[in-house]
């Protein structure tokens, strides 16, 4: 087993609510206050709701452990919860989850004072820790219950967004962190074939193109080697494939008898060097001509097949079609690597020599991805303008990873450096309603708070936040739509799905 060591939580929030249990067996409600406690490792989200922690008395504690990777409940884990005050330990192992993600321990506290709680988490993945500090044991039930009380914290725009809920569909909070945030240029580009991922093949004789087998069309496969085609010159007055073919081979055998002769009469010094070395040379011409057409023709037709494996994208001439030598016949392109262009006004000159990245999305399509993403770079941009064309190219070149077409379009946020720190977010925090925008900050892993804010630049992935939240805070990163319509249902019982 692999054994990593995750060091103490990195955040804790507690948040007292004032919730209501249903009683086994009864339609009446008893009231009382419960912790809401929570931190995070390097891997995991640690949400716990807990009884107030009195000495002499247990205390029921519901945790749930979430992956920080992708959301999900941790549902396979050995759990020991260990209570610490001062040089008292009070400790419980948990094998099994009670639910999906959810934990269920009791610890019962024999000192009085400030503890903590740590987590061990055992996985066939490694072990962890996550670790709650300020824990409070009060000696006294009622105070205990009093200063929960005391200390409850209730908002008016608190959106309830349980953790079973947030597991089945794709959420994802995150902290809002302060980082570079240049300008952003916004265009549009045109996706092109790289010259190294296309071939034009073309015709090495004039003639009728006759298409071998099915009919060849735009966006069809093809395989390096597949004959696609013939070049039927047979029955030409001029420049007859079979003409040349017999000519070809009558120069080599002349050639060849030429030098194997010379070759004798060298070894008795009767023909000088230089004369065996024309002949030579000769031959290996007339050799290489005769091969040639031979590989390449056959009762006076050229066979044409693709050099590469990949797609047609233009077919240029049709079944019967009279075409000449070197005329282009079609290109193949493999669809692998691509070139992104797009136009730019010339004012963002000063700017481009401080490129960091692009996002490119697809005109219709929500999804956005960087240059980085699909391997890509800055290859040039254009150092002069003209009165044609008075705007500056930019070309990038990316991996075709998204299944991009050579001809669409994207839509362009080109990044630049810059040293002015601001705080962002993801694009899907951001909701608008009516003209105004709001992100749902978080005051535990379960409640949520509406909070309108004011934007600034996007660059395709993330926006700037001008106003209305503080660098550390929490919020809905993925799925804040969801969380939105939760708000519509109108559901704010604390505990809403939870069993207990």
């Amino acid at each position: 087993m692999r054994h990593i060591y995750l060091g103490a939580a990195l955040l804790l929030t507690v948040v007292l609510l004032s919730c209501t249990r249903k009683e086994s067996g009864s339609d009446a409600h008893a009231h009382e206050e419960s912790l809401q406690l929570t931190a995070y490792n390097n891997e995991l989200e640690l949400f716990a709701e807990a009884t107030p922690f009195v000495t002499g008395h247990a205390s029921e504690i519901l945790a749930h452990f979430t992956h920080l990777k992708n959301f999900k409940p941790l549902e396979q884990a050995n759990i020991t919860a260990r209570l610490t005050v001062g040089n008292n330990e009070v400790r419980q192992t948990v094998e099994q989850p009670f639910r999906p993600g959810i934990y269920r321990f009791s610890l019962q506290p024999e000192k009085e004072g400030s503890g903590r709680i740590i987590f061990e988490i055992h996985t066939e993945e490694g072990n962890s820790e996550i670790t709650l500090p300020g824990i409070t044991v009060f000696g006294d039930l009622h105070e205990a219950h009093h200063e929960a009380a005391e200390a409850a914290v209730t908002s008016s725009s608190g959106v309830l967004f349980t953790k079973e809920q947030s597991w089945k569909v794709d959420f994802a909070t995150e902290e809002v962190r302060r980082e570079p945030f240049g300008t952003i240029i916004h265009t549009v580009g045109q996706i092109e074939s790289s010259p190294d991922d296309q071939r034009v093949i073309t015709a090495q004789t004039r003639g009728i193109a006759r298409i071998d087998g099915n009919e060849l069309v735009a966006g069809q496969s093809v395989r390096a080697g597949q004959a696609l085609f013939t070049i039927d010159a047979d029955g030409m007055s001029d420049d007859n494939l079979s003409v040349r073919l017999a000519e070809a081979e009558n120069e080599y055998k002349r050639t060849r008898a030429e030098y194997e002769r010379k070759a004798e009469l060298a070894e008795e010094r009767i023909v000088s060097q230089s004369d065996l070395e024309r002949a030579r040379s000769e031959f290996s011409t007339a050799e290489a001509r005769y091969n040639l057409l031979r590989r390449n023709f056959s009762a006076g037709r050229q066979a044409i097949s693709s050099p590469i494996s990949g797609f047609i994208t233009n077919m240029l001439v049709r079944n019967g079609q009279f075409v000449e030598t070197g005329e282009a016949l079609m290109t193949v392109s493999q669809n692998q690597d691509l070139f992104v262009r797009a136009d730019i006004s010339p004012h963002h000159y000063e700017h481009l020599l401080h490129v960091t990245t692009a996002t490119l999305r697809i005109p219709g399509n929500e999804r956005s991805f960087t240059l980085e993403e699909l391997g890509g770079e800055l290859v040039s941009f254009g150092k002069s303008i003209d009165v044609e064309n008075p705007l500056i190219p930019v070309v990038f070149q990316i991996e075709n990873r998204a299944g991009l077409l050579p001809g669409s379009f994207l839509d362009i946020s080109i990044q630049t450096q810059s040293s002015r720190e601001v705080l962002t977010v993801a694009n899907e925090a951001v909701v608008e309603e009516m003209g105004i925008y709001f992100v749902f900050v978080q005051l535990t892993p379960e409640y949520f708070e509406k909070r309108p804010v004011k934007i600034g630049n996007s660059n395709g992935i993330r926006t700037e936040i001008t106003e209305g939240i503080s660098e550390g805070e929490r919020l809905v990163s993925k799925g804040a739509l969801l969380v939105k319509l939760s708000q519509a249902a109108g559901a704010i019982d604390a505990h809403s799905g939870h069993v207990h």
